[in-house]
């Protein structure tokens, strides 16, 4: 598989962890463990070095998106969880990603592009990855957004837009705003956890 990963075998339900700029598969472990300690867990490095620092996709400045190398990497993640289901023998449809920053932004990506390509999704600081594209039926999509009203990156505007095109699609949204930057907190991850254990 074309992905440096960890994957530890717990429940039906699948964790995938996606870690934000420079960080490593190793970073939101704690944060699934929190989530869910039964949980299955994927968690993925992502495939880019940018300066030395692990990335999902390239970008060509501060929140400007290298829009091709963002679709190849988008669909090399797609067909990764394909192989991943059959190699370590989990449900595909049973896939919820935990996503940080990049990391959120590329699971947002999937959203925006493949349809059932996860069963939800826990966003900490997402962008919104790609404008003026047709969106697949999130319908029963249930979306955890954590942003920063004072988030230097990524703009209370862009949560707000990322939120209502993704309600557009028929997704499930929920917005928990913090006052801490672009950080992720502790009661960030304690409002998701909140969240994810009332989903059906």
């Amino acid at each position: 598989m074309t992905l440096k990963h960890i994957f530890k075998k717990g429940s039906d339900k699948v964790l995938l962890l996606l870690h934000g700029t420079g960080g490593t598969e190793n970073d939101l472990l704690p944060v699934a463990e929190l989530i869910d300690p039964d949980a299955s867990v994927l968690s993925v490095r992502g495939n880019v070095s940018e300066n030395g620092m692990p990335r999902f996709f390239k970008r060509l400045a501060e929140g400007v998106f290298d829009e091709q190398d963002l679709i190849f990497r988008t669909k090399e993640l797609h067909q990764f969880l394909d192989e991943a289901a059959g190699t370590y023998g989990f449900d595909r449809q049973q896939v919820m990603a935990v996503g940080y920053s990049n990391g959120a932004n590329i699971a947002g990506s999937l959203l925006f592009h493949f349809e059932n390509s996860l069963k939800g999704a826990i966003l900490y600081h997402p962008m919104v990855p790609r404008r003026g594209v047709a969106f697949p039926d999130l319908s029963s999509t249930p979306v955890f957004i954590g942003a920063g009203k004072n988030d230097p990156i990524c703009p209370a505007s862009e949560t707000e837009e990322l939120s209502s095109l993704l309600t557009g699609a028929h997704a499930q949204v929920e917005v928990h705003w913090e006052y801490q930057g672009h950080q992720l907190t502790h009661s960030e991850v304690a409002a998701s956890k909140k969240w994810y254990d009332q989903l059906k």
